[in-house]
């Protein structure tokens, strides 16, 4: 047994989330969330939300406002690690919803 993984982001489940690599959940981390978003040139690469709702441990002025991402160059990556300020991490609704199905 490797004392690590390692895996290309295609790898992950990219066949059902062609925009979403569950990082987290491929490699069952359970201290933290680990996700990826990829697109390409004009993609909508971070959907839009808010984040005052979701409690993360995150420094974001204005959490109530609004937000989206847009990729500007063809294979745009961004990687969201986040977690919980003063409790265990717990995987969001969000999360848990999409591996139900």
């Amino acid at each position: 047994m490797s004392a690590y993984e390692a895996a290309h982001l295609d790898e992950i489940v990219a066949e059902k989330w062609p925009y979403w690599a569950p990082i987290r959940h491929h490699f069952d981390i359970r201290a933290f969330g680990a996700n990826a978003w990829r697109g390409g040139a004009g993609d909508e690469a971070i959907k839009r939300h808010a984040e005052e709702e979701g409690g993360h441990c995150i420094f974001i002025r204005e959490p109530q406002t609004e937000r989206v991402g847009f990729a500007t160059e063809a294979n745009t990556v961004v990687l969201t690690i986040g977690g919980w300020a003063g409790k265990a991490f717990e995987p969001s609704d969000w999360e848990t919803e999409s591996f139900a199905s």
